[in-house]
């Protein structure tokens, strides 16, 4: 029984020193709490848009399908002549080839298109480039191809490209 009396003096004896802590955190918390003052600005004014009537109604949809589809070219029977002999600017991409110059003596135009440190002359009608291209104009600004290439369906299709004239 006695050490049941010395248990319950010794916890009352704990906790009469922790109202001693106690009270000095109410009294500092008692401290703060009169130096704030609790406020919520206003929320800021919501400025109307002004209305915009949509006058495109009447146009095409940008979403429609037929935006989409890709743009039909010549689709051409057969595809290149596989059986003629290769010339050698056909062995570059045409993205190496470069024109550098045009020869025109009476009314016989000629490229001057280098490639690897090489020059070559061309008339219309010569191929140049990976993709079966054949010259069909020759101007002092660039030549103008005629290329055979297979879309995603692989049919052999026309398509234009332009060798310009390197500037110095």
């Amino acid at each position: 029984m006695m050490i049941k009396r010395l248990l319950i003096v010794m916890c009352g004896l704990v906790l009469a020193g922790c109202t001693v802590e106690e009270e000095d955190l109410r009294a500092w918390m008692a401290a703060q709490e009169r130096g704030m003052t609790g406020g919520i600005e206003p929320l800021p004014e919501i400025k109307p848009f002004p209305v915009v009537s949509y006058s495109a109604a009447g146009t095409q949809n940008p979403f429609d399908l037929a935006r989409i589809e890709p743009e039909q070219q010549a689709t051409v029977t057969g595809g290149p002549d596989m059986t003629r002999p290769r010339e050698p600017l056909e062995g570059y991409p045409l993205e190496s080839l470069s024109m550098v110059g045009v020869l025109i003596q009476d009314d016989k135009v000629e490229g001057i298109i280098s490639v690897a440190g090489l020059l070559h002359q061309v008339r219309i009608g010569n191929y140049m480039g990976q993709d079966f291209g054949v010259v069909t104009e020759i101007e002092e600004g660039g030549i103008t191809l005629r290329e055979l290439v297979q879309n995603i369906e692989g049919d052999w299709v026309e398509r234009t490209s332009q060798l310009l004239l390197r500037e110095q």
